[in-house]
């Protein structure tokens, strides 16, 4: 095993970077959720297939590497709550956490309070994770035809219940439940503003807003307008709104939060290929000098580690092909050649992924248009949902189908 994964102490973690004690457990408050004291107000999003143990523990390799402290929040990938009940095998490989994440968080996926009752209880009495997001975003037409992700907020009492579940089975823990959203389903139909409230209500420690309807997926612009309207929908609670979408750089995270007075930020398109954003936004929203932004050689060696991280937690083959995806993202703006970046899309094992990267080793060269948009685009599209779901919002039947679909992570 790792070193890093299997052993290394919070002490060990201080040692490897020369890090005090003083730095790593700074109490400066940022972001309160529930029990958790963030030092940045900053999250990373649930992405599948991107935010497994080994980017996780890169974000914060970098944060502390360029910091000196590990301030955010770094969520898993979302898992199926029946998965999770069942045992199912890769949704439990999907909730490991290295020893040295520190808060634990995982997001769950769900339709059925039931389902959500017996998962949240589960995480509880097998110490599964300090923190239980919810998924309410998840915009694809195989989730929303079946009743989940951003079409479930429609159904608010079903929506209610759910969160309910959730904070009946964390009671008396210091799990805090919070919820993660879209606008609504299309322009016609916003369900942000009652499904804040009742999340609150049922005890949801903080709600996070992906300011894009369902029908826009990831198209167009995120409408920070809504996150505003939100947090001042909300501000009588003290609950945090944390806002989402669009952050592709540090100064976006800044002009989210004062444009909107949202009390964090939630990042996912925008760190890909850049673990290291963590750092630069915890230090933008900090008021402090931001790293410099690394050179092609050093980015090099953060793949290397990514590599490492993957091969370790999947085993080399699967881990190496795991990591083929990140390439692009990495070398995006970066002087490399078409036949570099066909070779690392073929790469099979450690030793050649350092031997395709050896002759960058020293480079100097800076990326271009690192902060531009990245990952999912696409158009936006009718939104695809069950048969007269639109019929009755106060309907709390549980959508036929929609857990055992996703069962499997």
């Amino acid at each position: 095993m790792h070193p890093f994964l299997g052993e290394m102490t919070k002490t060990a973690f201080r040692r490897e970077f020369d890090v005090s004690p003083e730095k790593l457990d700074n109490e400066s408050v940022s972001l309160q959720i529930g029990s958790i004291t963030l030092n940045s107000p900053v999250i990373l999003a649930p992405m599948a297939g991107v935010t497994n143990m080994p980017f996780r523990v890169l974000c914060r390799e970098q944060e502390l590497e360029k910091m000196g402290s590990v301030s955010g929040l770094y969520v898993c990938e979302m898992v199926t709550a029946r998965a999770l009940v069942e045992r199912n095998e890769k949704t439990m490989h999907m909730t490991t956490f290295a020893p040295t994440e520190q808060p634990r968080s995982l997001q769950l996926y769900t339709t059925d309070p039931e389902y959500t009752y017996k998962a949240a209880k589960m995480i509880v009495e097998e110490n599964l994770a300090d923190h239980i997001d919810m998924n309410f975003g998840c915009p694809v037409p195989k989730v929303t035809r079946r009743g989940g992700g951003s079409a479930l907020p429609y159904k608010r009492r079903l929506f209610g219940n759910i969160v309910a579940a959730a904070v009946k089975a964390t009671e008396g823990t210091d799990i805090p439940v919070t919820v993660k959203m879209r606008i609504g389903i299309d322009d016609q139909h916003h369900t942000h503003l009652d499904a804040g409230r009742i999340a609150v209500e049922e005890g949801a420690a903080a709600v996070a807003l992906h300011a894009r309807t369902a029908a826009q997926r990831y198209s167009g612009t995120a409408d920070y307008n809504e996150i505003r309207r939100l947090k001042e929908h909300l501000a009588h609670t003290g609950i945090p709104v944390l806002g989402n979408g669009d952050i592709f750089a540090a100064s976006d995270a800044k002009r989210m939060m004062d444009e909107t007075g949202c009390d964090g930020v939630v990042i996912g398109r925008g760190c890909l290929g850049r673990p290291w954003l963590f750092a630069e936004l915890a230090a933008e929203l900090q008021g402090v000098e931001k790293p410099a932004p690394p050179t092609l050689g050093e980015v090099t060696r953060i793949m290397y580690r990514h590599a490492e991280l993957l091969a370790e937690h999947m085993g080399e083959e699967h881990g190496l092909r795991d990591m083929r995806k990140h390439m692009g993202w990495y070398m995006r703006g970066f002087p490399v050649g078409g036949e570099i970046r066909a070779d690392l899309a073929r790469i099979t094992s450690l030793t050649s992924l350092k031997e395709s990267l050896a002759p960058f080793a020293d480079s100097q060269a800076l990326a271009d248009d690192q902060d531009g948009p990245r990952g999912r685009q696409g158009s936006p599209g009718k939104v695809v949902l069950p048969e007269h779901w639109l019929d009755d919002p106060e309907d709390d039947t549980v959508p036929e189908g929609a857990e055992i679909m996703h069962s499997g992570g």
